[in-house]
């Protein structure tokens, strides 16, 4: 008996170790053979993709050296098919081509590919100062630190003022508060390109198709609390990150307590949610739509480019239940069709929970191109819609309330 329980357990132990290494060797193997030769001894390597928000340094996601001077990562082939770049640690120092210019995402099906090989030419070398500044005349940065008292920080804050405010004392603009701001105005400042967000407001203006055009505050995102700032509860998909959410119920604390109520004092705003837009991409989008559910009488236009809302889908839905969004809100959603497997399904999942909760289907815009990345030329390109979907019907001038600067 004793001989045959040996053998039994000996059967089971060899098959654990089976299963064992059948499992490893399942990983699929993201390798780096060549970087340039300037790149630091002591930088970390990161990939940043689709799978981790595009986080640029996170500790879960760094290549480790090899003895022959390659660096590589193993990532499940769930993640199927993704997007990716390198970086030694940030945005500004992200991957590109030899003459400095951005390049595309990376792509790979881990599913079907066991050892993907890539080349790095050139570390991203140009500082802001010394890329060439694409913000029009209307940009101005409010602040360079503009208190976070909800969240301990400070933060760059850009804003954009229609070409005749000066011009027009006696008129009030509705406003469109967005995430990201380092994207938003300025190619210099981006990392991935800018949404040109100011040329498309003068354009829409001169081609008369923004009859009072809208005031634009854009702010910064905090580089490594991107997610944390981004995500109202910790998520369970990002349990293994430094950065894994939580604190995005401060950050939309600080957006309607601190920063709005700043603007309405000093710029001549129209104050009503009707009025007041709240849009972003990725993570962005996802805050986005929490910030209307948590302030329905604040944050009455919203859009969500290409919503990052698997990150806490269901946390988010339980939410939704409880802070249900204003019935006269207006929602535009976007988004690639082959993004990720469960992106559009879960911004239809959204739309239909809207209307469900009594958003008229007037005030829900969704659109699905099938060429959509994630990327910002594809938000740059989907913006103009969005803009006048959301304050076409909406802006309206008015003259009431006093002058302020």
């Amino acid at each position: 008996m004793n001989q045959l329980l040996l053998l039994k357990r000996t059967a089971l132990l060899a098959s654990t170790l089976d299963l064992a290494c059948s499992t490893a060797s399942a990983q699929a193997i993201l390798k780096l053979t060549q970087v340039p030769a300037t790149t630091p001894t002591q930088d970390t390597l990161f990939v940043a993709g689709s799978f981790n928000n595009w986080n640029p340094h996170s500790r879960a996601y760094a290549l480790q050296k090899q003895a022959d001077g390659t660096y590589q990562i193993s990532l499940p082939p769930s993640l199927g098919t993704i997007e990716y770049k390198f970086t030694r640690g940030s945005w500004p120092t992200v991957e590109v081509d030899g003459k400095n210019d951005q390049i595309a995402n990376r792509k790979a099906d881990l599913t079907t590919t066991r050892e993907i090989t890539n080349q790095v030419l050139a570390w991203n070398a140009q500082s802001d100062a010394a890329k060439k500044h694409t913000a029009s005349p209307q940009v101005r940065i409010l602040s360079t630190s503009f208190a976070m008292p909800q969240l301990g920080r400070q933060r760059r804050v850009w804003l954009y003022l229609p070409a005749d405010y000066a011009a027009k004392p006696a008129r009030r603009y509705p406003v469109l508060y967005l995430h990201d701001g380092q994207n938003v105005f300025d190619d210099a400042t981006s990392f991935g390109g800018e949404w040109g967000v100011d040329e498309t407001l003068d354009r829409l203006r001169k081609a008369g198709q923004d009859a009072t055009g809208s005031i634009v505050v854009a702010v910064d995102n905090g580089d490594q609390f991107r997610s944390d700032e981004y995500i109202p509860w910790a998520s369970a998909e990002l349990k293994d990150q430094p950065h894994k959410g939580g604190q995005g119920s401060a950050y939309v604390d600080f957006l309607a307590l601190t920063l709005k109520p700043y603007v309405d004092a000093h710029y001549r705003t129209r104050p009503e949610a009707t009025h007041t837009g709240i849009a972003g991409s990725s993570l962005g989008g996802l805050i986005s739509v929490y910030a209307a559910l948590k302030y329905p009488k604040v944050f009455g236009e919203v859009g969500a480019f290409s919503p990052a809302f698997w990150v806490c889908n269901d946390s988010l839905r339980a939410y939704a239940k409880t802070h249900p969004a204003a019935r006269t809100a207006r929602f535009y959603f976007v988004c690639g069709t082959k993004e990720s497997e469960t992106m559009l399904p879960l911004m239809a999942q959204w739309r239909d929970e809207l209307r469900s909760e009594g958003v008229p289907a007037a005030n829900l815009a969704f659109s699905a191109p099938a060429d959509g990345e994630h990327r910002e030329w594809f938000w740059r390109r989907e913006f103009p819609a969005a803009y006048q979907f959301l304050f076409g019907s909406a802006v309206k001038t008015s003259t009431s309330g006093a002058k302020r600067k």
